[in-house]
């Protein structure tokens, strides 16, 4: 006869969970590698929200040292990065009221150098319009790629988090959700209204460059 226990298996040893709970009995270099896995993350969330570039890493490093003093409140009942995406935003709005300064987003942290890091939206919309890697494909991808830069960058800052969380870093709505503490629907809400509110600042663009309505 077989338990539960038969079919339980312990997390891998480089997952967050395992490295959560080596942190805590004291491996120092085990959160030394959640830091490697989502710094990048973390500093790109922050860079939607200030304009300041400087302040990005410093931002970032207490983002990290809040979250390595808050370690034992994590649960498990969330994802380890949707934890620490909400760390990171209440770190960064605590620091801009310090600064009295408005949350505005840095523009050069809209863009991304690694594929996997591409906004969904981004990738949809140059496939609208560069179906091969000639002269006028690859310069028509570019300027999209600017126009929905420019496009986020325009949107309120709820709505820029909203949407940057879903496109860029792939969070589910529920994660988002829990990330910037908001009812689930709000979220829906956000995303809808930025994906419209950028549709109609890139239409004008994709119908001339495709000769057809998106």
């Amino acid at each position: 006869m077989t338990t539960p226990e038969d079919h339980f298996s312990p997390p891998p040893p480089d997952s967050d969970v395992m490295l959560v709970q080596r942190t805590l009995a004291g491996d120092q270099r085990a959160f030394e590698l959640l830091v490697i896995k989502y710094q990048r993350r973390v500093e790109r969330l922050i860079g939607r929200m200030v304009r300041d570039v400087d302040l990005v890493p410093d931002i970032a490093q207490e983002t990290f040292i809040r979250a390595y003093r808050a370690l034992a409140q994590f649960r498990g009942d969330a994802q380890f990065y949707t934890w620490l995406y909400r760390i990171a935003v209440n770190t960064a709005k605590k620091q801009l009221m310090e600064l009295k300064r408005d949350p505005l987003v840095f523009p050069s942290q809209m863009k991304s150098t690694d594929e996997d890091e591409t906004s969904s939206l981004e990738r949809e919309l140059n496939a609208s319009v560069a179906d091969n890697e000639t002269p006028e494909a690859v310069l028509a991808s570019k300027e999209i790629a600017e126009a929905v830069n420019a496009a986020v960058d325009a949107l309120p800052e709820e709505l820029r988090m909203a949407i940057t969380l879903r496109e860029m870093d792939g969070l589910s709505y529920g994660e988002i959700a829990q990330a910037l503490d908001c009812p689930i629907g709000t979220v829906r809400s956000r995303i809808f209204r930025a994906r419209e509110a950028i549709s109609l600042r890139i239409k004008p663009m994709l119908e001339r460059q495709t000769g057809k309505r998106w």
